[in-house]
Parts: structure tokens; sequence; C-alpha cells
């Protein structure tokens, strides 16, 4: 956790950063102190921001600003950078700018049910070595074929390079895209700072139907490693949406600096980060939908979480850190490593090193009017932060070591149970929490259980990664100043 203020970051060469007049931003009320916007404390990672007396004279009561001069259009800048407003963007491209790209290996009934879906707009599929050719019917259908399969990545790039439009969104075969979703996500590229945006992935059979769903189908429906929550987000490593996946997304072509081919695996994150690295925004938002069409089997459910794991090597070595199961300050990493010991050294240790924390905060947060409560609140977040990381890096990442322990020491046992319980349990309440408009998809302890499979599936995977690729990187966690 940071607090600084904003400074201005690289922009994307022959881009002007500019908003155009019109486009509004919406500060994130949860932000204001007591509801007052001159205080403004969030983002991801938290920040403040202070609001002069000329700042708040262009911000409504209800913490809107719209872009109409260069003071506006300046200030609704630093707001969106710095995480503490979301964008409300003015009409942007419509949908005959876009040409969608389908990739696919046999599943020719699933880019039929998608060419439906999509009818009336630009579409490349692109069949990536299936055993039997794959057809596609329609006007505006254009159809390439490779004769040996060469990735997702591969046939991606070829169909966003025989694209003549502005923009090309990616849409796999076993999607099915909601009404109006190429519109709500194309008003977002009237930013020209954003090069990517990104739609909700939902369970394509979220709605009850006949028939028992399966325990797997349930927990895919409701958690789903493509499902990044409900809350809309900027795109950044490091963030709490570190990257939208590749099963559907928007991109400014110009922007598109291509997938790596080299990657079967995680192709997705990293041209997420590239882009964010060269100065591009990317967008998540979770009010266009996608739905798609989950696996209904537990083992192939824990293959696929297994696949995704393998990916994480490739990431560290192309990203270095930003791949590490762990980053907190070594202060914060004291403090957790006090606190998960269950000593009474470890609690005293620990109340010192937080109170500390907190006793920094608090002069660094000036002039607001609850500094002492604010810095409290901010080390208290931090610290549950740092104690769920270190919590989900035991379960995913680093449970082959934690069994081992766990078998050698019984006090290290008892505590690898108690954390594999609490985080789980933890998680649900949060998701159920975060996400009011539908029903749980599964019960607390039927997510404990799949969670924790899932985690075992995933660092599974990270592990067969590692060892391939003779790297630790994915392994190493990180501290910061």
């Amino acid at each position: 956790m940071t607090i600084t203020e904003w400074v201005a970051q690289t922009v994307p060469d022959g881009s002007d950063a500019g908003l155009p007049d019109g486009f509004q931003v919406q500060i994130d009320m949860r932000c204001a102190r007591r509801g007052d916007l001159r205080y403004l404390v969030g983002g991801s990672p938290t920040r403040m921001l202070r609001l002069g007396d000329t700042a708040l004279g262009m911000t409504s009561a209800d913490g809107r600003i719209e872009v109409c001069d260069a003071a506006t259009r300046s200030l609704s800048r630093t707001l969106l950078e710095a995480g503490i407003a979301h964008p409300r963007p003015m009409a942007g491209p419509t949908p005959d700018d876009v040409t969608i790209v389908i990739p696919v290996r046999d599943n020719q009934f699933g880019v039929d049910r998608l060419l439906a879906a999509v009818a009336g707009t630009r579409v490349i599929v692109v069949d990536d070595g299936s055993a039997v050719p794959l057809t596609a019917q329609g006007a505006l259908v254009e159809l390439i074929r490779f004769e040996h399969n060469r990735g997702p990545a591969a046939a991606r790039n070829a169909g966003a390079a025989a694209a003549t439009t502005d923009f090309v969104a990616f849409l796999d075969s076993d999607v099915v895209p909601e009404p109006d979703w190429l519109v709500m996500l194309l008003a977002h590229f009237s930013d020209p700072l954003v090069a990517l945006a990104a739609p909700r992935i939902v369970g394509l059979s979220a709605h009850p139907h006949e028939g028992r769903q399966s325990m797997a189908e349930r927990y895919e429906n409701g958690y789903s490693s493509l499902d990044m929550g409900p809350a809309e987000a900027a795109v950044a490593p490091g963030t709490s949406v570190p990257y939208v996946p590749s099963a559907a997304m928007i991109l400014r072509r110009k922007s598109f600096c291509g997938f790596d081919e080299d990657l079967r695996v995680a192709e997705d994150v990293d041209l997420c980060w590239r882009l964010h690295e060269t100065g591009w925004r990317v967008r998540y938002d979770p009010v266009a939908r996608v739905a798609h069409d989950h696996r209904t089997n537990m083992r192939e459910v824990l293959s696929r979480r297994r696949y995704y794991g393998t990916g994480a090597a490739f990431l560290a070595q192309r990203h270095g850190t930003r791949a590490a199961p762990m980053v907190m300050t070594a202060s914060m990493g004291v403090a957790v490593a006090a606190l998960l010991s269950r000593t009474t050294f470890g609690l005293v240790l620990a109340f010192l090193v937080l109170g500390r924390t907190a006793y920094r905060l608090r002069s660094r947060l000036g002039d607001l009017p609850d500094a002492p409560v604010a810095a409290a609140q901010m080390t208290g977040r931090a610290a549950g932060y740092g104690l769920m990381q270190a919590a989900g890096a035991i379960c995913r990442h680093y449970w082959p070591v934690a069994v081992l322990l766990a078998l050698v020491s019984r006090r290290f046992r008892c505590l690898v149970i108690e954390v594999a319980i609490a985080e789980g349990l933890i998680e649900w309440v949060r998701a159920v929490l975060a996400d009011t408009t539908r029903e749980p998809a599964i019960g607390p302890f039927a997510y404990l259980l799949c969670r924790r499979l899932d985690d075992l599936a995933y660092g599974a995977g990270l592990w067969e990664g590692v060892v391939r690729e003779r790297d630790l990187g994915a392994l190493r966690p990180v501290v910061t100043r």
C-alpha cells in the first residue's frame, strides 16, 4: 500500500491523452472521507488526493465532473489514473468500426451459435487446424484456415492482421455475448488512451434450467477464474483487476502489439501487461456481459486450472516481479509473519510494527480531519490484505512446501488447516458481499472444498512450469519500500 500524489505517466507515441469535451468521470464516493470530496482516499494501490477549491468548483455534489476545458480535462485524467474515479464516457465508435475475430479448433457448434449471436457484424473465423475443417456462413463472415494447429495467440494475430477496421474484438468460440455488449464497451474508446476494454464473463448456464447442476458447474458459474467480478476497474498489474481474459475483449487496432505466439497459456495476461508498460490504458466494464460455456466436470475444471498454473513461469520470465505470489513491504511482512506465528511474542511484535505504520501514516495524512481514524483503517486493511496474500500463497503457490512442513511439524500442520479454512470462508463472504444482485452459486463449505481443489490444481501447474523452465521467479515474493 502506498500513499502518493499523482505523477504523470508516459503517453503512447502518437496518442493525444486529452479527454474529449463532454466526457465525464464519476468519483467513487467510497473514497470521500465522510462524504467530503476535498479528501479522497482510495484507488489500488491506496493513495490520498486533496482537491483544492478550484477542483471542487468543477465537481458536482455527487462527485461528477464533465470535461469542458483544459482544467477539467486535467482533473478528470488525474482522478482516473489514481483509480479514485471511473469513466462515464460519451458515445464512441459504432459496431461498424469493429471486426470480430474468432479463434477456434474443433468446435463447429460453438462457431454456429456465436455467429448467430453477432449477426450483422464483420467476423473473421480462424480455424486453428481443426481435424474436420470448419464452415462459417454469412455475408460478413470470412474464414481463414491453418492446416496445422498454431495456438490461440497465432490465430488471433492472423485474424487481426486480416481485419481492416479500427477496432478488433476477440471472442472465443465457447462464448455468447449479451445484446449491446459492443456498444457498451466501445464507449470507453472515446478516451484516446484506452487500448483495450473487456466485459464481465459469466456462466452461460448461470440461470436455472431443467436438470440438476453439478457442483463443478455451479462453482464455475459463480466463481470462474474468467469472471473478474462485479466492480468496474482500471486494469493494471498489482491491482484488484490485474488482467482481463482473452475469451472476450475489444482492442484499438493501432495499439495492438500482438499476442505472444510462443505462449499457449497466459498470453492474455502478457498482452495486458505489455499494453500497460507502454502507456496504454485497459478498462474492465462488468455492465457489458459475455456468457461462457463453462466446463461441468470437476476433472476438466481442475485440469484447466493446472494448465493455467503453468503460465506463471512464463510471466515471471517476461515481466519479473509482476508475477510474484506476494508483494508487501518489509515491515508488513514482519507483521504478517508475527501474526501467523500465533505466539504472545508474535502478537506483541505485530502490534508494535502496525502501530508504527499507523503513526507514520497519520503524519503523512496531514490535515485530513479524521487522520487518526483513517490511518488506523488503512493500516488494518493493509494487514488484512497481507494476511490474505500469505494465506492464499500457502494454499496455492507454496502448498507442496506447506504439506511437507505440516508432515513434520504439528504446530505448522494446525496453522495450515486453520489458514485453509479461514481463507476459503473469508473469500466466500467477500464474494457474496461484492455481488448482492445474485444468490450464492454454492454454499460456504462446498465453496471451500472447490477452492482448495482449485488451488491444489493451479499450484501443481505452477510447480510444473517452474521445474520445466528452471526458473523460480514465479515463486519468489517481493519486498517493496
